[in-house]
């Protein structure tokens, strides 16, 4: 079945088998100039990104597995790495995983030390969700119930991905029947050299970004917004990642590298350009533009070479970079940060944009 209309990008869906659990699952394959987008229903998941070279040459430079069911396997695995899903209900750590809303505490699943992280071991990324086909994209809609992972009111999240020539556009909006607290992202993997091929340090960075939260030793922000100015956080002018990340310095230390949430200069809700990667070999560029206040970056340092990935590619440390736009970690305790409430009768709406190029 596919989708051809007013735009160029074709929208292909083919079912993909069942997983272990018996749930039918699909996957939809986006094309368009040259670039091809693969998204299944399954955790809304962005199994892969072929992008061109600056020689015309294609790959693929999302880390991850050939289907579905390799999703699966790692995301109820020990080694659960949340390959480029869609992260929710709150992406990121919650500090002590408990939060109070309204004088009342809630509690999140703990699976990160003393933490929760992504909203534990069966968050967004472990559903199947609804999915509709559009003229440019795909459609995908959830309902989190009342309660699911400890997280109050019926949730309603709709996220859409739409492919037009290099950008990959990500929307995001949802709507609850009770007050509760909210973070979403997705959680790709990226490699511009291609999935599988070597490691990211040599990828070149800017960070619009002129602050950031430090952490402490479990990972949850102390609160402070830190100026990056003479650290090695200071991606305001492009800097390869390798540069610095294995420096004497006590929050790459606590990180094992990049692990860290970068403040955007941009805070008015407004689309903007939030971080720009480039690798030299291929020339790929990537763009990420959102409209969320902050943005995660991840070196991978977690990942071990015990993953198998496509084409039973092993994915050694720091082998992929993810750019998490989202609001910050432990939003729920940290009433100094932007807040990430939501409440009956408002709509969360966010957009992030991927675009990528070659120079």
């Amino acid at each position: 079945m596919s989708i051809s209309m007013a735009t160029a990008t074709t929208v292909k869906k083919n079912s993909s088998g069942k997983l272990p659990d018996g749930t039918a699952v699909d996957v939809y394959t986006l094309t368009d100039g040259g670039y091809e987008a693969r998204i299944t229903n399954y955790g809304g998941t962005l199994m892969s990104f072929k992008a061109p070279d600056r020689n015309g040459k294609l790959a693929d430079v999302v880390l991850g597995f050939d289907d579905p069911q390799g999703f699966y396997e790692n995301f109820n695995g020990k080694q659960n790495a949340f390959f480029d899903a869609l992260i929710g209900r709150y992406a990121n750590r919650i500090g002590g995983a408990s939060f109070k809303l309204d004088g009342k505490t809630y509690h999140a699943p703990q699976n990160n030390g003393p933490n929760t992280l992504h909203s534990g071991m069966h968050g967004f990324n472990n559903v199947v969700w609804q999915a509709k086909h559009l003229a440019d994209g795909v459609e995908l809609t959830y309902l989190s119930k009342d309660g699911e992972n400890g997280f109050p009111g019926n949730l309603t999240t709709t996220v859409t991905y739409t492919l037009n020539s290099g950008e990959l556009k990500i929307e995001y909006s949802a709507t609850t029947d009770k007050a509760t607290v909210l973070n979403l992202t997705n959680h790709a993997y990226f490699n511009l050299a291609g999935e599988g091929n070597g490691n990211v340090l040599h990828h070149q960075v800017t960070l619009h970004a002129s602050k950031f939260t430090p952490v402490d030793n479990t990972l949850i922000p102390t609160g402070e917004l830190r100026p990056v100015d003479g650290t090695p956080f200071d991606f305001q002018k492009a800097i390869e990642i390798g540069a610095r990340i294995d420096g004497d310095d006590e929050q790459l230390k606590r990180g094992h590298g990049y692990d860290h949430n970068w403040v955007l200069d941009s805070q008015d809700g407004k689309l903007s350009e939030a971080a720009d990667v480039y690798e030299p070999n291929s020339g790929r560029v990537l763009k990420v533009l959102t409209t969320q206040p902050g943005i995660q970056f991840y070196s991978g340092n977690f990942l071990d070479g015990t993953v198998k990935g496509k084409a039973a590619k092993t994915y050694g440390r720091r082998s992929g970079l993810c750019l998490e736009t989202q609001h910050f970690p432990d939003s729920p305790n940290k009433p100094q940060f932007p807040s990430a409430e939501l409440r009956p009768g408002q709509t969360f709406h966010s957009v992030t944009v991927y675009s990528f190029s070659t120079r």
